[in-house]
């Protein structure tokens, strides 16, 4: 009988691209290699400017979100209003009739 060493083969993760060793007798992962991510900005300048980027974007969404906020109320009145003058002009009518009514 000859018996063979364990082969271990390797997977690349589709999600992070890490590679990962397995074991194929235990079916395990024996070794993990990190995907080299790549820089993200060439300077601190231009990741500055970044940053400066992103605050003035945060900061007018705030904005605009405190501004909705403010008008809301108004909103949803409105709305309110809008539904009693429907419901006013088209009154109950009783149940409605169901197809089981019919027969």
């Amino acid at each position: 009988m000859v018996r063979r060493s364990p082969v271990a083969f390797e997977v690349t993760c589709p999600c992070c691209s890490a590679v990962l060793k397995v074991d194929s007798e235990s079916q395990a992962v024996i070794a993990h290699t990190a995907a080299v991510k790549p820089k993200m900005f060439n300077d601190i300048e231009e990741a500055a400017r970044a940053m400066k980027e992103q605050d003035s974007r945060r900061d007018s969404i705030f904005r605009q979100s405190v501004e909705n906020q403010k008008h809301a109320s108004d909103l949803l009145e409105k709305k309110f209003q809008e539904a009693v003058k429907k419901a006013k002009e088209s009154p109950d009518t009783g149940r409605p009739i169901r197809d089981f009514d019919l027969d």
